[in-house]
Parts: C-alpha cells; structure tokens; sequence
C-alpha cells in the first residue's frame, strides 16, 4: 500500500525526531490529589494504557500541570514541586518512564497557570486570582439573565492585576516546570496559551487591559510574557529539549470562515505566530480554540455520499483555516543562514476519522495532527490506524468517527451556562480516562468501554462524588 504521511517521521528545530505525526494532546484528567501535587498511580495506569500498541503516539501530552497551587481548575491538577530533589521529582520521572514504555513515544508536560479561571468554591480559594486585568470571568453576561450571571459570580472572583513583580515570579514558577520535565525525563514542555488560561488571557484584547509594556496596544506587548517564558526556559534546559506554544484560535474570531481573505482578527492571529516564528527556540505551534466563555455551536451536516449526518463544530473549518494559513505564512518568512528553524504545526480538534486525519497532512492543514478526546474513545488510535494502513490505500480510508462521540446534556437542573455544558462533557470523558487506568491496574470497571449509558448527570455527579 502507498504509505501515508501520518507515519512518516519528522524532525523538530531542536533536533528531536518525532516517528510520526499523531500526538495525544493534553486533556483535563482530574485524578490528581486534591489541591494538587506530583502525578498518582492514576497517572501511571493511564499513560500506561496509552503507551500500549504498536505503534505509539509520536509525542504524548500531559493534562494541564499547573505552575501554581493557588491557581488550579477543579482542584484535582498536577501541580510544579517547590523544590527539586530524588524525592520531589521522583513521581514526574515515572511518568515520564510510562509514556516512555511504547518506544515510539516522546513526553510532552504542559505547563499551565489558570489566572482568573480559578475557582473559587472549588479550589477553596481565600483570595481573588491574578491576571492581566480585573476583567472577571462572565462579567459581560447581562443581570437579566440572572441564573448565568450568578453562576460565573459566585464560581469566579474578580483577579487582582499582576504587577511586574507578579509577572517575574510567575515566570520563575513556568521555568521551575522546565526544570522538573527536564529533570525527569521528559522529552519537552508545551506552555499552555490557550483556553483561556493566564498566557491566553494577555494575548487576547478582551482580558488585556493593560496600559504598560504588557498591553495590546503596545505594539507586541501582548507576547511579551511568552517571549520571556521561551527564553528563560531555553536557558535551564537542553538544546535537544522540544518547547512548544498552544494558542487559541477562538480568541480571534467567534465563526467558521470558508473565506480566503484574511480578516483583520486572522491577520493578527497569523502575526502572533510569525512574531512567535521569529524569536526562535519554539519548535511547534498548537493551533486550537475555546474558552470556559465559548459556546461550541454543533450543526448537522451530510457527508460526500448523502448517507448519514454527523455533528460538527461551527468553527472547525476556522481552525483548519488558519493552521494551512499559518504553515504557508511561516515558510514564506524571509530567511538568512542565521534565522532560527520555523515551529512545526499542529492542529488539534476534529481529527476524529482516519480519512481526517489523512486529508489535514496531503492538504497542508497541518504538519502535527492533535488527537484528544478521541484517544479517550479509542485508546489504542494509533495501532487501529496502522492496521488499517496495511490493508487500504490511504485514499479509501474511512471518513466515519474512530469511535462515536457521546451524546452529552448538561444536568437540567444547573444553568444554562458554556462553563456547565463543558463541564458534562468533561466529566464525561474524565471518568472514562479513570476507567482506562482501572482496567490496567485491573480495578472494577465498566465491561463496555467506553460505556454510552453514562450520561451528563451521571457523569458530573461521579465526578463530583470523586472530587469529594
């Protein structure tokens, strides 16, 4: 059979190879201990089940590590050690050895900060959170709609805008993550820029109020804090070590767009990646979208034959949009024999089917294909499709879902909120990660994996059971 791009290597501006484009991304797993701390038997049994097959994912994410303990999601976050020692880095260093368990594998920690996006009933926050500005989350929500509003009112406090001395030790804080993935055996970090989240919050106009160096409208003020965390961390590690960014394509539109005219909010997402491009030491750049704000509007399309429909996400096609804008942009750079290597792509969200993720590489979508919630519904991704690589031409391969999606609601009960409908789905797919780790430490666990009689209250309630 002709072979397919998805199994071709590819190397990195590190120098770092990667066997082959599919990467399990980071996805919130929620089995840490409470209020955070080094990675748990969980962890292990999870990536465990994630390195079995051959042949592996080629890079493989941790969920969300948070570089502080007083800025966690739901209260179950790994969270950056204080000090390095044998004793502190020794759960960091059995993660890292399961990823490493399937050869093919390359182990990626996620550095995050969630800023303003800490709750405070759920983390037992006493003080409000830092950001870039005080722009509290939901606070463009109108008091009419009284059940939202109060919802975000009551989860999410007002953050307190970062000084410059705030600004240096939450540097210091993504630099000591550096420090433990390299220390540990981690092949790279990825500095969480998306979603959202602290990184994300500076680079978008709508939490970035700021009037200093910092601000959006000082020109490149907005990255200002990535390029000091690419640096710094460049500094504490290895020439070998992968650094990556994820950014959040959601931040610069609200639509999909089939239009090959750039819009103002694409050319300024295309300019953080070029100036991004431009400092060198990145080696790749996520391409995703949303925020705990955004709504995911499903639409039901047919496929090519008319035979069936399938839900799709009304701003995939921007991403796609983007990342083949991106790749042609980044190598039209202008180039000296001086200029630093330009980041590789990848594009994560909707890369369900085995056509989809042939079709993102030939078409130049893409240069690193983002598996997430798939890898929950089929956790042995990788080894199906390279099985069915040796029996189809990549051309027939087909364009129906690995595994079908879940068909979540939010509890009837809980307000119509963005935030409570992502929090089903995540529920949903955070207790199929436990069953994963329970069936490989031979635990009880459903029969039917995944098992779609779980429902969005039955999910969150679990979940919630679990926090507690």
């Amino acid at each position: 059979m002709p072979p397919s791009p998805v199994f071709e290597p590819v190397m990195l501006p590190c120098g770092k190879v990667v066997q082959n484009r599919l990467c399990k991304v980071a996805l919130y797993e929620h089995v840490a201990n409470f209020r955070g701390g080094g990675p748990n038997d969980h962890h292990f049994s999870l990536y465990e089940a994630w390195s079995q097959g051959t042949p592996g994912y080629g890079l493989v994410f941790t969920g969300n590590t948070q570089v502080s303990d007083e800025h966690l999601t739901l209260g179950r976050d790994i969270t950056i050690p204080h000090q390095l020692s044998d004793e502190t880095l020794e759960p960091y260093k059995k993660l890292a050895n399961a990823i490493h368990s399937n050869s093919t594998s390359l182990a990626i920690m996620q550095l995050s900060h969630t800023g303003r996006q800490s709750s405070n009933l759920i983390t037992g926050r006493l003080k409000a959170p830092l950001a870039p500005s005080a722009v509290p989350l939901g606070g463009d929500i109108p008091w009419s709609d009284f059940g939202k509003r109060f919802f975000y009112w009551a989860m999410f406090r007002t953050p307190t805008p970062m000084s410059t001395e705030d600004i240096g030790n939450v540097v210091s804080r993504f630099v000591m993550g550096a420090k433990t993935a390299a220390q540990s055996g981690f092949d790279g970090i990825q500095l969480h820029a998306a979603h959202g989240y602290l990184l994300a919050q500076f680079l978008s106009p709508k939490t970035n109020k700021r009037t200093d160096e910092y601000a959006v409208t000082n020109e490149g003020g907005e990255l200002r804090i990535l390029r000091f965390l690419v640096d710094e961390v460049r500094k504490v590690v290895p020439k070998d070590f992968i650094v990556g960014v994820k950014l959040n394509a959601g931040d610069y539109t609200t639509a999909a767009s089939d239009d090959p005219t750039l819009t103002p909010k694409e050319e300024r997402a295309l300019g953080h990646m070029k100036q991004i491009a431009s400092w060198g030491g990145v080696d790749f750049i996520e391409i995703s979208g949303g925020d705990y704000e955004t709504v995911e509007f499903l639409e039901t399309r047919d496929d090519e034959e008319g035979a069936s429909s399938k839900p799709i996400s009304a701003r995939q096609a921007f991403f796609a949009h983007i990342s083949s804008k991106a790749i042609d942009v980044l190598a039209s750079l202008p180039r000296t024999p001086t200029s630093p290597p330009v980041p590789l792509v990848m594009l994560t969200g909707g890369l369900k089917s085995p056509a989809a993720l042939h079709s993102a590489l030939i078409h130049n979508h893409a240069q690193l294909l983002g598996i997430g919630r798939a890898a929950v519904l089929t956790p042995n991704l990788p080894e199906v499709l390279d099985k069915l690589a040796k029996e189809k031409d990549p051309s027939e391969w087909p364009a129906a879902s690995f595994a079908p999606d879940p068909v979540i609601e939010a509890p009837s009960f809980l307000p119509k909120a963005p935030l409570v409908g992502a929090g089903a789905n995540m529920s949903w797919y955070s207790l199929h990660m436990r069953f994963m780790g329970d069936r490989i430490r031979g635990k009880p666990a459903p029969q039917e994996y995944p098992d779609y009689s779980i429902d969005g209250t039955k999910a969150v309630g679990k979940l919630w059971w679990w926090l507690a």
